[in-house]
């Protein structure tokens, strides 16, 4: 907890604040990028499915 309130006496609640979200949201962001990842994996299987269908 010292540590904290030397950051913020230091560098400024905004700054901390900001460092602090940012931590946050990286693994957010990470399980959001794979998840964006397999939906196009998915509609790439499933586009190529409806193509081979059509061409029999």
């Amino acid at each position: 907890m010292e540590d904290f309130l030397k950051a913020v006496a230091n560098t400024g609640f905004p700054i901390v604040v900001a460092g602090y979200l940012l931590i946050r949201i990286e693994g957010k962001l990470d399980s959001l990028s794979a998840s964006i990842n397999k939906l196009s994996t998915v509609i790439s299987i499933k586009l190529g499915s409806n193509d081979e269908n059509k061409a029999v």
